[in-house]
C-alpha cells in the first residue's frame, strides 16, 4: 500500500445538489474539517479515485475545487478548542 499525504480539499460549489453530493464525497476521505474546507489523507490512487468522481459530479463553469497538498513537516497550530489531530493507522473510507 502506497503511503498516504496529508491535503486541504477546499471547494465552493452552486448548486445545493451537487453540493450535498461533493460534501458527501469529500466527507468519505476526510479526517476532519469544517463547512468547505477538510483534511484528509489520500494514497495516489485514493487521489485519483477523489478527483475522478469529483470531475464528473461538478460542473467546471460554476463550482470549484482545490485539493492542496501540504507539507507534513510544517508546525500545527490549533485555535480556539481545535484538537491536535491524530492519524490512525488506518482509515475505512466506505
Amino acid at each position: 500500500m502506497s503511503e498516504r499525504k496529508f491535503y486541504l480539499a477546499l471547494y465552493d460549489v452552486a448548486n445545493p445538489g451537487r453540493l450535498a453530493a461533493t460534501l458527501d464525497v469529500v466527507r468519505n476521505h476526510s479526517y476532519g474539517g469544517q463547512k468547505s474546507a477538510y483534511e484528509v489523507y489520500l494514497s495516489d490512487s485514493e487521489k485519483h479515485d477523489l478527483l475522478t468522481v469529483l470531475a464528473v459530479l461538478l460542473d467546471d463553469k460554476e463550482d470549484r475545487f482545490l485539493l492542496l497538498q501540504l507539507d507534513p513537516r510544517a508546525k500545527i497550530y490549533n485555535l480556539g478548542i481545535a484538537e491536535e489531530p491524530a492519524a490512525d493507522d488506518f482509515f475505512y473510507i466506505g
